[in-house]
């Protein structure tokens, strides 16, 4: 029950690299944080898994510190935010695993995804899920996963075989195997749900050959999913009130999914996502998604994942013998260069280092620096490496106004990259919007913590809106946005010199 003297809530934000444990107290205020790190195997090229046990083992470690730290008696809930597209099978009988953890950056499944496309199903998968065919998406490691084990088939349609993204593997932990559910945003990264239906999809069944007997139940991502149960160093009893995907959880806790506020993560790629409140599915460039159920209504999202922008950066900073200085010499550097010049003097750089992601998805497209003159010093380059990442997302959201209901009246950024002033300020002339960039690095913790305190206290989103952590804004200049666009352009004739064209 939640009552004054129990208002903590503990969220777990469990990444690809590391498990984070975060406390925050009745006013939405981070009180305490723990982490460990996680190991990743590369077995085979294109392989990347995780061990399913270590997962566990980790998230209850971090857990058990916070609830340490706060003390049991003032815990009113766990909340969940995960790793998407991850996938993992486990016996019913004993909760062992069938295999590692596939993660989302495995590519074990390429094969079967291009018998799909040879088959001529990638529209019709497209037109249901709201996904293109590809690896990263956890149905084709679900079948991998049920070929990998004597029987796997026979057993999964038994209901012998449990086959799920993170949140319902740590679920089954956390209650003791009591409880297998998953909650609606990752169920849709999965290729198997059914965006118009919110349920498992018969026939998208029926393509990966996965039986629905294997599938955790559907939940809102604000409700009650279990109690913990059976822990060595966590009570029993504590409520586990929310489940979600650790994107959609930091849209959440940017601005709840008010409509116009899209998000941008800033990392070595970028995930930018806007809240939508129709599954509408025919921009073949973007993903279209859930990014949650608040326990009222579905809230649709769409997506473009872009694999280069701080990468491209760290690129052009190894490429200009940047990284040989200590991390905060290169920091300092990376933060005046930009604007120690007055722009790039036309270079500009395509940073299409493994290929383009969202808008252009060519694989086959390689970087490209063009414009060099003589005149071009390390800070033309650099900025032009800063400037690339506002182009890439600014592409994104250019695609993004194919949908009926997109609007765009903020930016709202997360990320290492974001730090850096000169950055934000023109990625908002760019755009011709505020950026608005937040001052808590948590916010996937923080988005999943926000909906279990939905789902405990019975508030409204818009009174929910005291527990939104604070943002620094940068606003547009219209003069410098009017020149901006000649720029843009510019951008977009040198991304045409790195698209595969074939030769005939």
């Amino acid at each position: 029950m939640f009552t004054a003297t129990k208002e903590i809530i503990i969220a777990l934000d469990e990444g690809t690299t590391n498990a984070k444990a975060v406390a925050l107290d009745g006013r939405g205020n981070v009180v305490a944080r723990f982490s460990q790190p996680l190991a990743i195997q590369t077995p085979r090229e294109g392989w990347v898994e995780q061990s399913g046990e270590m997962l566990v083992s980790a998230s209850l470690n971090v857990i058990a510190q916070a609830v340490a730290h706060v003390g049991a008696e003032n815990v009113a809930a766990l909340a969940i935010s995960n790793q998407r597209e991850t996938a993992i099978g486990w016996y019913r009988s004993n909760g062992k695993p069938l295999n590692a953890a596939i993660t989302w950056q495995c590519t074990r499944g390429a094969g079967f995804c291009d018998a799909l496309r040879r088959d001529n199903l990638e529209q019709q998968i497209k037109a249901v899920t709201g996904l293109p065919v590809s690896p990263m998406f956890s149905a084709s490691k679900m079948r991998w996963l049920l070929e990998s084990v004597p029987d796997g088939q026979q057993l999964a349609e038994e209901g012998e075989i449990c086959l799920g993204t993170i949140d319902s593997w740590l679920l089954w932990n956390l209650t003791g195997g009591a409880q297998f559910s998953c909650d609606y945003s990752n169920a849709s990264r999965t290729q198997l749900l059914n965006l118009q239906t919110g349920q498992w999809d018969d026939e998208m069944l029926k393509v990966f050959r996965i039986p629905r007997n294997a599938l955790p139940e559907i939940k809102p991502s604000s409700g009650l999913f279990g109690y913990t149960r059976g822990l060595p160093a966590i009570p029993d009893g504590i409520p586990v009130m929310s489940m979600v995907g650790d994107s959609h959880a930091a849209l959440f806790g940017h601005a709840l999914g008010e409509m116009g506020c899209v998000k941008a993560t800033y990392g070595t790629g970028s995930s930018v996502m806007a809240p939508v409140s129709t599954a509408q599915c025919n921009i073949e460039s973007l993903a279209t998604t859930i990014a949650w159920h608040d326990g009222e209504r579905l809230i649709y999202g769409l997506e473009g994942n872009i694999p280069h922008t701080g990468d491209a950066v760290a690129w052009m900073a190894d490429s200009t013998g940047l990284s040989e200085l200590s991390e905060k010499e290169l920091t300092h550097e990376l933060n005046t260069l930009p604007a120690s010049v007055d722009s790039t003097l036309g270079v500009y750089f395509v940073p299409a280092l493994t290929g383009l992601g969202a808008p252009w998805w060519d694989s086959q497209a390689r970087g490209v620096i063009c414009g060099l003159n003589r005149g071009v010093k390390r800070a033309h380059l650099i900025r032009a490496a800063m400037e690339s990442i506002t182009y890439q997302i600014a592409d994104v959201v250019v695609a993004m106004r194919q949908h009926s209901d997109f609007t765009l009246t903020a930016l709202m950024v997360d990320g290492g990259p974001t730090k850096n002033d000169w950055l934000m300020q023109y990625q908002a002339d760019l755009l011709g919007c505020p950026v608005m960039r937040s001052d808590v690095p948590e916010l996937s913790a923080i988005g999943a913590a926000l909906l279990a305190r939905k789902a405990l206290t019975q508030v409204s989103v818009q009174e929910m809106k005291a527990f939104l952590a604070l943002h620094s804004e940068f606003h547009p200049d219209a003069d410098r946005h009017q020149r901006l666009q000649a720029r843009w352009q510019g951008w977009r004739d040198a991304v045409e010199r790195t698209l595969w064209k074939p030769t005939h």
